[in-house]
């Protein structure tokens, strides 16, 4: 096996419409400025459509679908065996960057290849296989039209191989289709919807002919004793270990964030049927992680039926349990099985599916769905990811279907795309993070939800230091999403310090809001640099790592600028602004205009824009 220091830096750049390829090769400069995944990924996709960011159609030959390989890929640091799908969002119409724990990105990597990059579309449907030497394109035959699960068993020939694939949803463009590799999925945002579009029905890299090896392996090795060590004895990993992310429903049943019948009323008692501990012991859970995995958070189980099935994450559980007025988790696991298979993100599939059903009480919009009814949910699925009957128009997503029949102020989004599992209004931090982050309604844009609710660092239901704490978060983990790991790793290490750590949480609540930008000091992320610097060899402290962080945000919100995005985006719907009473007994409403403008100051961005300033990008040593 050939062995490579640090990183290769080569991309494989894959010309669709000629079936030609090229190596693309990334700098030197931008790895340090960007650090590999998604921030390389992003400079790459700038530097070659900069001139036509406001033109390129996301579903057209002109857009470029990149898959990128992080620096800490297949050295075993934890949580470290993940890739990142970059484009422009057929959703949204902004970049989006999605996070995947598939083996595609180790087969990729060893292959000799930092990332993919995949331009034009076929005239038919293809699958393209590579190696470290050479491409071949092949007619994706009678495949196209096959689910996620038939058409891996099909491809993968030896276990040297990974794919990433595309099933009907993303094969009929549902704006919301995902990419599947192994049994995990770069859900967000239509990434699926956008392989569709060029045709592409897989890629399958041959791997193991190379293995990356750290520059400085002595001090890989301190990091990765001291990042496991961080990880193993934290009380959010055991807790994660123990019930996987559905032990997100217990904080939300108890804090006032769970949604019940599209995000209206905020409490329901029959959620307790669908606790992560509740789960745990009807199914007999067990582990089902992605490789390198530290933390433990993904689950299976034997359910009634007969069948060993993954047990839905949170954001699944509560998009198509309480969101949809269903507290049945054995129907949850099969929906979700079926979405796997379709190759579908399950978020914005439950959200749109619950914005139907209230446009129908409305009587905005005929429909069979009903929150009082469940038996058709299986078919209306598959018939979102087949484009026919009703599901054609519940492929567009919430924003369009709200746009073309009413009901904006239900229509739970930011940007095109749709909300996780989580109201704002048990945690008002949270909420300015689904409305400022890049991606739209991303949960994981900062992911404040675990410092109000989760770690119980500060207090949910207040304005006063949450900016900082968005701008801080979303900067640290741009760099995390970028090295790549899983961002369930930065909740154990960033939490270990003795102040966070043994500091009563009275004392946090206090200090993380009125001194935010002390406390976040005394927080340690330098794990993330040490790693990046003994793999590549490039000096870094956790200092710059942040820096770096805020470059690739503020790269990505100029290039959304230019795309179109503008400030009044940057908001919340109504429901979350204007329905303080709900069944949760605490009423609460987020006051989220004066926390954007807290944002906007902080990130120095313009409010006739929205963006930032050419000479704050020139201080970034981003060239416009």
């Amino acid at each position: 096996m050939k062995e490579i220091r640090g990183t290769s830096n080569r991309y494989l750049f894959i010309d669709l419409t000629n079936q030609a390829w090229r190596v693309h090769q990334a700098s030197a400069d931008d790895l340090k400025n960007f650090l590999g995944g998604k921030g390389l990924a992003l400079k790459i996709y700038y530097d070659l459509c900069k001139d036509r960011l406001a033109e390129i159609d996301p579903l057209g030959p002109d857009n470029l679908l990149i898959f990128a390989n992080g620096v800490l890929l297949t050295t075993g640091a934890p949580c470290s065996a993940r890739f990142e799908v970059l484009t422009r969002s057929p959703l949204t119409g902004y970049m989006v960057a999605s996070s995947c724990g598939g083996p595609f990105g180790e087969a990729c990597k060893t292959a000799g290849w930092d990332g993919v990059i995949v331009a034009g579309r076929a005239e038919k449907p293809v699958v393209v296989r590579f190696d470290d030497r050479e491409v071949v394109f092949e007619d994706a035959g009678d495949l196209w039209g096959a689910g996620t699960r038939r058409t891996q068993e099909e491809l993968l020939k030896s276990p040297k191989d990974g794919a990433a694939v595309i099933g009907p949803a993303g094969e009929n463009q549902v704006l919301y289709a995902n990419i599947c590799s192994g049994h995990r999925f770069a859900g967000r945002g239509g990434v699926g919807a956008v392989m569709g579009a060029k045709h592409l029905k897989a890629l399958v890299a041959r791997g193991k002919e190379y293995r990356f090896v750290p520059v400085d392996r002595e001090k890989f090795a301190r990091t990765l004793k001291k990042a496991k060590a961080h990880i193993r004895r934290s009380p959010f990993t055991q807790g994660l270990k123990a019930y996987g992310t559905n032990m997100n429903t217990r904080f939300g049943i108890d804090s006032g964030y769970t949604p019940v019948r599209n995000f209206r009323d905020r409490y329901h008692p029959r959620t307790e049927e669908t606790t992560g501990e509740v789960m745990a012991r009807r199914y007999n859970t067990r582990h089902s992680t992605c490789r390198y995995c530290s933390v433990l958070c993904g689950h299976k189980g034997m359910y009634p039926d007969g069948k060993m099935r993954v047990v839905s994450e949170y954001e699944t559980t509560g998009m198509f349990g309480s969101n949809i007025g269903n507290f049945d988790t054995d129907r949850i696991g099969v929906w979700n099985e079926a979405m796997n298979d379709l190759g579908m993100d399950t978020i914005s599939a439950g959200g749109t599916i619950a914005w139907a059903m209230e446009a129908g009480e409305k009587g905005l919009r005929q429909t069979e769905l009903s929150f009082d009814h469940h038996d058709n949910i299986g078919q209306i699925l598959e018939d979102i990811a087949c484009r026919r009957g009703e599901g054609t128009e519940l492929a567009d997503g919430t924003k369009r279907l709200s746009e073309k029949y009413g009901g904006k102020a239900f229509a739970m989004h930011t940007k095109g795309l749709e909300f996780a599992a989580y109201d704002p209004r048990g945690c008002w931090g949270h909420g300015l993070s689904y409305a400022v982050h890049n991606k739209g309604g991303c949960h994981l844009g900062s992911y404040l939800v675990s410092l109000e609710v989760l770690l119980g660092y500060m207090p949910p239901l207040t304005t006063l230091g949450k900016a900082s704490w968005v701008v801080f978060c979303e900067d640290v983990f741009a760099g995390i999403n970028s090295l790549q790991t899983c961002l369930f790793t930065a909740l154990s290490i960033m939490t270990e310090p003795v102040v966070p750590k043994y500091l009563p949480k009275a004392m946090l609540n206090v200090a993380t809001i009125v001194f935010p930008k002390i406390s976040q000091s005394l927080m340690n992320w330098s794990v993330y640099a040490d790693f990046f610097s003994a793999i590549t060899g490039i000096p870094m402290n956790q200092w710059q790592f942040k820096k770096a962080g805020e470059r690739i945000t503020k790269l990505e919100r100029y290039m959304n600028v230019r795309m179109g995005q503008t400030p009044g985006e940057d908001t919340l719907p109504d429901r979350f602004t204007k329905e303080a009473v709900t069944k949760y007994p605490v009423a609460s409403a987020v006051p989220i205009a004066r926390m954007v403008r807290q944002y906007y100051r902080i990130r120095k961005y313009d409010p006739q824009t929205a963006g930032p300033s050419e000479k704050d990008l020139r201080r970034l040593g981003i060239a416009v």
